[in-house]
C-alpha cells in the first residue's frame, strides 16, 4: 500500500512539473526531456545524496524558482554566478530559511549583517547558506534536507531578495 501511495504522489508531482513546464509560450518552450518520469522521481527519492546546481546572474536572477528534494537527504547545493560583475556590485548567495520565517523581517536583519556576508549572526532562521560570490565564481554548501514541507530560499545581498527567491520543496 505504501508503494502505491508513493507512486501516486510521485505521479502527481511529475504531472505538476509537466503542467508548469508546458504553460508557456512557444517562444520559450522547454522540451519534455527535462521532466522527470515517475520512475526517475522514485529513484531520486531513494538517493542518500542529491546534487543541485543553482545559477545566478548579473540581472539578479536565479535560474530556478523551485527546488525539490526529499526529507533526510544530504543536499549538495552549488551556486554558480554566471555573470561578470564583482561581488561588491552584484554579490549573490543562497540562504534556506526555516519554515514560517518572514522574508521581510529576515532581510531587515540581514541588511545589518554586512560584516557577516549579510547573514544575521544568530542564524536562528537559517537552515543552510553559502558564502557570497561574484561573477564567474561558484560556491557549495552541504546540508541535510529538513522535514517535509515548503521552505523559502533567497539571496540576502541587499535588495536582491525581492527578485531572487524561490521555494524549497521537501517531499
Amino acid at each position: 500500500m505504501k508503494h502505491i501511495k508513493s507512486r501516486s504522489i510521485l505521479g502527481m508531482l511529475a504531472l505538476s512539473l509537466l503542467f508548469i513546464v508546458s504553460c508557456g509560450n512557444d517562444k520559450n518552450a522547454t522540451t519534455n526531456e527535462n521532466i522527470p518520469t515517475v520512475d526517475e522521481l522514485e529513484s531520486l527519492s531513494k538517493q542518500d545524496t542529491i546534487r543541485v546546481t543553482l545559477n545566478s546572474n548579473d540581472k539578479m536572477q536565479f535560474d530556478k524558482s523551485e527546488i525539490t528534494v526529499f526529507e533526510g537527504q544530504t543536499v549538495i547545493l552549488t551556486l554558480h554566478h554566471t555573470g561578470t560583475m564583482t561581488l561588491s556590485a552584484m554579490g549573490h548567495n543562497f540562504v534556506l530559511l526555516t519554515k514560517g520565517t518572514a522574508i521581510s523581517d529576515f532581510t531587515k536583519q540581514a541588511l545589518k549583517a554586512k560584516d557577516n556576508a549579510y547573514i544575521p549572526t544568530d542564524e536562528k532562521n537559517v537552515i543552510a547558506y553559502t558564502g557570497l560570490i561574484g561573477g564567474g565564481e561558484s560556491v557549495s554548501v552541504t546540508f541535510k534536507a529538513p522535514e517535509k514541507g515548503i521552505y523559502d530560499f533567497l539571496c540576502s545581498f541587499p535588495g536582491h531578495y525581492s527578485i531572487m527567491k524561490g521555494k524549497f520543496n521537501v517531499n
